[in-house]
């Protein structure tokens, strides 16, 4: 049997990849349950606001995953331009692996949802911010100063997430690693 957290965690999850893939209005939450594996009551039990607090949960549980890849990938990088391809890579090879399904865990619900929901609204926003934010330090602790690193953090996410639009309609990485060549040139001249 499992524990009560182990149900959470799992319907969390489950709705994470599902509202990745096919959004807010997409997904319904008997679909969650029973992919999760969990019981029909688990949900408002685990979840008393419903769908629209499962979904600001699971982007802020899958926009944290992505941060803490982000910083693994900026730390481990030889220079900053290199880091951000690594991030680029990384998000084509997913993309690749999950057939053109499953892009940027934040962005199809950002578009399907935060229009509607200051709830969901304000889990995006934080999560993009968080992505900001470390990318912005790096940039900083790179050379860039700290008005050209915050602006650069927000070309590089927004030039991502567009690349990542762009490859998943088209079902081709061509467009995203496009991208992180660009944006490896332009750190490069924003952090000398």
């Amino acid at each position: 049997m499992s524990r009560r957290t182990d149900t959470r965690e799992r319907v969390l999850r489950t709705a994470a990849t599902l509202f990745q893939t096919q959004g807010y209005h997409a997904t319904g939450l008997n679909q969650v349950l029973a992919e999760g594996g969990a019981p029909k009551g688990s949900l408002y039990f685990h979840f008393p606001g419903g769908k629209e607090q499962l979904a600001s949960e699971a982007v802020s549980l899958a926009g944290g995953e992505m941060c803490r890849l982000i910083k693994e990938a900026l730390d481990a990088a030889e220079d900053p331009g290199a880091a951000v391809e690594s991030v680029v890579h990384h998000l084509a090879d997913a993309l690749v692996a999950s057939d053109f399904t499953a892009g940027c865990p934040v962005a199809t619900v950002a578009l399907d949802a935060a229009g509607q929901s200051d709830t969901i609204r304000a889990a995006c926003e934080s999560v993009y911010q968080s992505w900001t934010d470390v990318i912005a330090e790096f940039l900083a602790g790179h050379g860039a100063g700290a008005d050209r690193s915050s602006a650069l953090a927000i070309v590089l996410v927004a030039s991502i997430e567009g690349g990542l639009l762009l490859a998943r309609t088209r079902r081709d990485v061509a467009p995203l690693r496009a991208v992180g060549v660009h944006l490896r040139q332009t750190i490069a001249e924003g952090t000398r």
